[in-house]
């Protein structure tokens, strides 16, 4: 049958999406079952992470969350919708945000601390001969049982768990390994030759071949379980210091707030500020929410949240953000966003799904990490088969086998990008860098060519007073007293730059009469008895005054005549002023080995005086909004890889159509929804420390993947040859992990 056009198709279905948290993995093999089994229900797409135990679900609307729910529960694992915030509080619970203040890191703590108590004499008496009494063997015994049923219950009931459910995972194979060379030296013990009087017991590193009825491996039993549960603590520990730059970030804000309240201070939970209420904010106090003020002037300290260290004076009609400070000045502020609406919130809410995200180089390393344990079971198999097929010696094959299992274990494999994106995207919001995925940071590493948007990018986005000319026997401050009380009254941008100009250089500007605004020509009025005019209201210039306005344009400048009782008395000219730091983030841009080029709709001869002010040596000028796109998208036609910043409602398209978007923090909500890459301080110098941010995270994941893949594959060789004493192996496997998790919170020190 033959579909034609007019068929109707079925409507996509509504999507929604909720994160769950999910419990009891233990390993990357964990996570990669759950997502497996989520992804294998119809219409639904979930990434799930290790190390910030998250799942995060794009569903049917149609299909219950309960449904997701019992299918993580059916795997084996607890599933459940993250709490509500809890209602803010004072602040002054001690300790609250201290890893060791964690139910299940101090159970976890407290079952290594008498593992290790137990195990150290039981390893010390197998490996020091001169140390091993009569019945020896049995102190080791009755301490290293309760060390592997009871240090290693979580190993245990995890392996168990997964086997009803027909899976194996890094748990299988320690429970294995440690269970067998426990129940080895069960039989050993009270069946063969070990329990005797008066049994000695060497210690090698190596496989070495002994009568298996006299060989007992309660210190590889104990040793390996004391190890992993230190790897296993030491893992969590670091995982949770690694978010910790996320929990400060959302535990920034205040707790209460003086609202006012029919002209009374009230003090409310910030939970309860609502869009309109107006509130009071005194020096060295945080502001609530964002807003605007309505009262007073002060400096605000944003150092907390963008990194800036330079207070912002704020006055009537500023708008400030929550989370800062307020350094000095009383306020009063008009709440315009509260909640998750908050710039605060969503920075957290972009940190948060940056952490829970997958690069690339993740997904291989979980693909990986889903087959690596049924391998590493018939390698361990083939291993005692081996061995004892050539050697027909059990106890060395037993010895390999074991080892295999306990070397393979593919903890770091699962770790090396989740902790690496926790610390950079945290580390990254310290700064006032919000990354928003790790598909981010593959594109870093390729981009060549940055384009930067010129107004509110490279400049302040307002015109400001740069030169003043003024004829002979004009005084300039004269000049600029006039000019600025009739530009006073005028609202026009230029005006209002000539005014502030003038006030901030000449002082209070006196008042004007008789104001008159001649459309497209200028303004005039009088001034202390005489009649000024400023702007293109004269023909005839003075040979000075018109060399003056030439000048001033030729440098790309908005030339604006004053004059007063008939004559023109000279040039002040305005333009929107570089950023004090453009050129400084040029500069750091070509040291990372882009190429700038400077895009804007201005005309030529002002791009190309802005460039030169910034040392950009490609501008492309008098470009529509809607062009923007196709400048772009031409550049990545000659084969570039593009970086745009931006950060105008007109950028919002290009900067996601470019390789790599960056959107500054200051601009709109459209060009920072589009952007890849939020600058939350609004200085281009923080562009080329994001992407230096950017690809050291990218680097030390691939570090920690190559030492994951690399330990992995030397280190099982080894441990099939006989090689390797389980025991090491175990504390080997411990430290890779560690070392994983070291390697990214270096990331903590960027600069």
């Amino acid at each position: 049958m033959t579909t034609t056009a007019d068929t109707p198709t079925a409507a996509e279905p509504d999507l929604a999406e909720v994160e769950l948290l999910i419990g009891g993995m233990t390993c990357a093999s964990c996570a990669a079952r759950v997502e497996k089994k989520l992804n294998r229900m119809d219409g639904v797409s979930a990434t799930v992470n290790y190390a910030t135990e998250k799942a995060r679900i794009t569903y049917p609307a149609t299909t219950p969350v309960a449904d997701l729910v019992a299918t993580v529960v059916r795997t084996g694992y607890t599933a459940e919708e993250p709490a509500p915030p809890p209602e803010p509080t004072t602040g002054d619970e001690p300790g609250r945000d201290g890893p060791e203040d964690d139910p299940e890191l101090s159970a976890l703590r407290r079952r290594l601390v008498v593992s290790v108590v137990l195990a150290a004499p039981v390893v010390l008496l197998a490996m020091v001969p001169v140390l091993q009494f009569d019945n020896w063997q049995w102190l080791s015994l009755t301490l290293a049982a309760p060390v592997v049923v009871w240090g290693g219950l979580p190993f245990h009931r995890a392996a168990w768990t997964n086997l009803r459910h027909g899976a194996a995972t890094m748990d299988t194979l320690v429970s294995l390994g440690t269970l067998a060379a426990f129940g080895w030296s069960l039989w050993a013990l009270f069946f063969g030759d070990a329990g005797m009087p008066g049994m000695r017991h060497g210690f090698d590193l190596t496989v070495s071949r002994a009568d298996g009825a006299s060989a007992i491996y309660l210190e590889a039993a104990a040793g390996v379980t004391a190890f992993l549960l230190l790897g296993r603590w030491l893992e969590a520990r670091s995982k949770r210091r690694a978010g910790a730059a996320l929990r400060a970030l959302m535990e920034l804000g205040a707790k209460d707030v003086a609202v006012l309240r029919d002209g009374r201070e009230v003090r409310v939970p910030v939970s309860r500020l609502a869009v309109g209420d107006r509130f009071v904010v005194r020096p060295g106090e945080k502001i609530a929410t964002d807003g605007t003020v309505t009262e007073g002037a002060g400096a605000v300290d944003a150092s907390l949240l963008t990194g800036e260290s330079v207070p912002v004076d704020v006055t009537v009609g500023d708008t400030v953000t929550g989370a800062t400070v307020n350094a000095g000045g009383r306020l009063v502020v008009e709440a315009t966003r509260v909640g998750a609406d908050t710039q605060l919130a969503r920075m957290a809410r972009l940190v948060e799904d940056a952490q829970n995200g997958k690069a690339e180089v993740q997904r291989l390393a979980d693909r990986i990490s889903g087959v690596f344990v049924p391998v590493v079971l018939l390698i361990a198999a083939g291993t005692f088969g081996g061995w004892l097929g050539t050697t027909g010696d059990t106890v060395a094959a037993f010895t390999a086998a074991v080892a295999v299992l306990i070397i393979a274990c593919p903890c770091a494999l699962g770790l090396a990008t989740p902790t690496a994106l926790l610390v950079g995207t945290g580390r990254g919001a310290q700064l006032g860098i919000l990354i928003k995925g790790p598909e981010v940071l593959e594109s870093t590493r390729r981009v060549d060519t940055v384009v930067l948007d010129k107004t509110g990018t490279v400049t302040t986005g307002r015109m400001t007073l740069h030169e003043v000319y003024a004829a002979e026997g004009t005084d300039e401050k004269q000049l600029l007293r006039l000019a600025g009380a009739v530009e006073h009254a005028s609202e026009h941008p230029v005006a209002r730059a000539v005014a502030a100009g003038a006030e901030e250089r000449a002082g209070a500007l006196p008042d004007v009469e008789d104001f008159e605004n001649v459309p497209g020509r200028g303004v005039r009025g009088r001034v202390e008895g005489r009649e000024v005019a400023v702007g293109r209201l004269y023909d005839d210039l003075p040979d000075g005054v018109a060399r003056a306005k030439e000048e001033a344009e030729r440098e790309g400048r908005t030339a604006v005549v004053v004059g007063w009782d008939g004559v023109a008395r000279g040039v002040v000219a305005v333009a929107d002023a570089v950023k004090e730091t453009s050129a400084e983030a040029v500069a750091g841009l070509r040291r990372l080995g882009l190429a700038p080029v400077l895009l804007t709709g201005d005309n030529r001869r002002v791009a190309e005086s802005v460039a030169r002010t910034v040392g950009i040596d490609e501008v492309i000028a008098e470009v529509l909004p809607e062009e923007k796109v196709d400048v772009v998208r031409r550049l990545q036609a000659e084969g570039r890889t593009v970086a745009m910043v931006g950060d105008g409602v007109n950028d919002a398209a290009a900067l996601a159509t470019a390789d790599l978007g960056l959107a500054m923090g200051t601009g709109t909500d459209a060009a920072i929804e589009a952007g890849d890459l939020t600058l939350v301080r609004g200085d281009l110098r923080v562009a080329a420390d994001a992407i230096r941010l950017s690809r050291r995270t990218l680097s030390t994941i691939k570090g920690n993947l190559v030492w994951a893949f690399g330990y992995n594959v030397a280190a099982l060789p080894l441990a099939a040859a006989g090689l390797l004493n389980p025991m090491i192996a175990g504390a080997a496997m411990a430290f890779s992990s560690v070392f994983v998790v070291t390697n990214s919170l270096r990331l903590r020190t960027f600069r």
